[in-house]
């Protein structure tokens, strides 16, 4: 079985992840020291994805595209693409918000000890 396939019980998912003070870990590939991170509160990246999501859902941009650009976990140099994972394999909130959305259809803000997503569920 290829990697890119899901079994019965996986489903498969992108997201864009927006990091903030209250992550557990306050780095990432677009800020590696962390000062961005740092400095931006939970409220500020709630309002960061919402207009993130806004440009999604209007047709204005494609999520891959903004994960890429946008998208503070290294899952973002594949738009995002976090391939198949089953149950027990991500954070709870995120795992019970994947597994709620129908394929293709992309989540409201999901909050997690990493930081805020958006997940777009794709398999």
């Amino acid at each position: 079985m290829s990697a890119s396939t899901t079994t019965a019980n996986q489903v498969r998912a992108s997201h864009i992840l927006i990091k903030h003070q209250g992550s557990r870990r306050k780095a990432s590939w677009k800020d590696p020291e962390g000062q961005v991170i740092m400095n931006t509160t939970r409220e500020s990246a709630v309002s960061q994805l919402k207009s993130l999501y806004d440009d999604i859902v209007s047709g204005k941009a494609k999520f891959e595209d903004i994960a890429s650009r946008s998208s503070d976990c290294s899952s973002a140099k594949r738009g995002g693409d976090l391939g198949p994972f089953g149950r027990g394999q991500m954070q709870k909130p995120f795992e019970e918000a994947t597994y709620a959305l129908k394929v293709g259809e992309i989540s409201d803000i999901v909050d997690t000890d990493s930081g805020v997503h958006i997940i777009k569920r794709t398999g």
